[in-house]
């Protein structure tokens, strides 16, 4: 049995990045106050909906340093063998719940709304989202980076970039409202943000449950593999294939190779390995090479 090379989250992950999102959490912490205050002040759903969605910021951000900060913890301990990555997967999905739950109430409210829209001042609202706007560059520019790399990042990079679209809505909005006195202005806003963000919420939960349910890698084609395997010097039969991602950035593979009679256990091994790091970009697989007459018992499962 031999087995390659397996790799961490990247460096920058742990280290560069801690320092953007404590950056990050504090700006949406302090923004979301303001525009939750103002918000409920003038009645301004949508700058309510966008100061709900800068909770999500607020939330996701810390859960991705608390992810971040439990897998560097964890790690050394022997019984976690794989110490806790998986954790920013599980914060990635809470991240898309409480996104849909944001946007389900804001899109309630705002039907509501329509038969009776409240007047709101266009002045504070637009201010508030003036603040709003530039707070999300600023968080945008920092987590830009670091949602290349960590599927939890990319959650609260996601939510920055639907609060900065909400931002932009929200003054359109306050100042149709200032300018020409349409009250449906705002109700119809808080309805577009709510919608604008669904879909990428429902990408972020489905990459987040294909990792949970450990489907193999969409960038894999597993019948491929399997082939190539099978077709490597020394090998009459692959079995017992898997392929899963452990978190963003670490794809795992195992399987047992059945030796021919002329095969060599270190030559089909390295074989292996090669053609699978080379080529599937999986450094960490896990390969039991089993001789002719001594093949494993297959499990059904």
């Amino acid at each position: 049995m031999g087995h390659g090379h397996g790799h961490g989250l990247p460096a920058s992950t742990g280290g560069r990045l801690t320092g953007r999102l404590w950056a990050a959490f504090g700006i949406a912490a302090a923004i979301m106050v303001v525009e939750f205050v103002v918000g409920f002040a003038t009645s301004s759903l949508a700058l309510v909906s966008d100061a709900a969605h800068m909770l999500t910021d607020v939330v996701g951000v810390g859960l991705a340093l608390a992810a971040i900060m439990a897998a560097r913890r964890a790690n050394s301990k022997s019984n976690r063998t794989f110490g806790l990555y998986r954790a920013e997967v599980l914060a990635a999905l809470a991240n898309a719940v409480l996104l849909f739950g944001v946007a389900g109430y804001v899109v309630f409210e705002a039907v509501q709304r329509f038969e009776d829209p409240p007047a709101v001042p266009g002045l504070p609202v637009l201010l508030a989202a003036s603040a709003g706007l530039v707070a999300n560059i600023v968080s945008f520019l920092l987590l830009r980076d670091g949602a290349k790399e960590s599927l939890n990042v990319r959650g609260a990079y996601l939510e920055v970039l639907a609060d900065l679209i909400g931002s932009v809505g929200v003054l359109l909005s306050a100042a149709v409202t200032l300018l020409f006195g349409w009250r449906l202005a705002d109700p119809i806003v808080g309805v577009a943000i709510g919608l604008w963000v669904l879909p990428r919420t429902w990408s972020l939960a489905r990459r987040a449950l294909h990792i949970l349910f450990q489907h193999a890698p969409e960038r894999v084609d597993v019948d491929d593999l399997t082939a190539r395997l099978t077709a490597v010097d020394g090998v009459a039969e692959v079995h017992d294939l898997h392929v899963w991602t452990l978190t963003s950035g670490m794809e795992v593979a195992s399987a047992h190779l059945t030796l021919d009679k002329e095969g060599d256990q270190a030559a089909v091994l390295a074989s292996a390995q090669k053609l699978l790091a080379d080529d599937y970009g999986l450094e960490h697989a896990t390969l039991q090479i089993e001789q002719p007459d001594a093949k494993c018992h297959e499990l059904s499962w």
